[in-house]
């Protein structure tokens, strides 16, 4: 009888918890003491008290998996650390790529839009005129002119100034307004005359004399 009375509380203590009962888990551990005997539902009750007990409840939808619709253009998507679409491929290529495609743009308008001399040649004599009075020479002459653009765009020339120089001095000077248009990497022609008058007494002999039929002057065109 004795022997039986204590197999008796020997059992009892043994079904009796040893921490003190948790409302998350207390179910568990009363089922989980009460049903020793079976061996499948032991091995799962404390594992799932544990998981239980790693999960907090959501501050936003309090643990109800739904949020207010005033709430929703306030959510913040989270992604991951190692998510691919933070690392894309070929990302190096495509840095090179925009780096090159930068570099050869700037290039080619630097290329073509820097502004580039105008070539101004004189293509000869088309004709000149020679009269004399007592003591002056008076020579009218027109000349041709070559305008080259050596640029990748059009120009516009709108003013031409001739000084005609004799012996260091201007003895002939004009200012023509114009609206010549010159494409890229092109060419054009302009006439222009000049009225000149030569006070010097030396060329004025050699051009008055006589004996000599052709004569030559000097005249320096800028």
């Amino acid at each position: 009888m004795m022997g039986e009375t204590f197999s008796h509380l020997g059992s009892r203590e043994e079904n009796r918890s040893i921490l003190p009962p948790s409302p998350a888990t207390g179910s568990n551990a009363a089922r989980y003491s009460s049903t020793r005997s079976s061996k499948s539902f032991c091995s799962r009750a404390p594992c799932e008290g544990a998981a239980r007990a790693s999960f907090v409840i959501c501050p936003t939808c309090q643990g109800s998996g739904e949020i207010p619709q005033e709430l929703e253009k306030q959510l913040v998507a989270l992604i991951p650390y190692g998510d691919q679409r933070l690392k894309p491929r070929r990302t190096k290529l495509f840095v090179f790529l925009a780096v090159l495609i930068c570099l050869v743009t700037s290039s080619l308008v630097v290329f073509f839009l820097f502004p580039r001399s105008i070539a101004v040649q004189p293509a000869g004599l088309n004709s000149s005129t020679v009269a004399f009075d007592e003591a002056d020479i008076h020579l009218n002459i027109t000349n041709i002119l070559n305008i080259s653009n050596s640029n990748y765009y059009p120009i516009t020339v709108t003013q031409l100034t001739i000084e005609v120089l004799h012996l260091s001095l201007v003895v002939g000077q004009v200012t023509n307004s114009l609206l010549l248009h010159i494409g890229p990497l092109a060419s054009e022609q302009i006439f222009y005359a000049v009225a000149n008058k030569i006070w010097d007494e030396n060329t004025y002999k050699i051009c008055s004399w006589m004996k000599i039929k052709v004569h030559h002057v000097l005249l320096h065109i800028q």
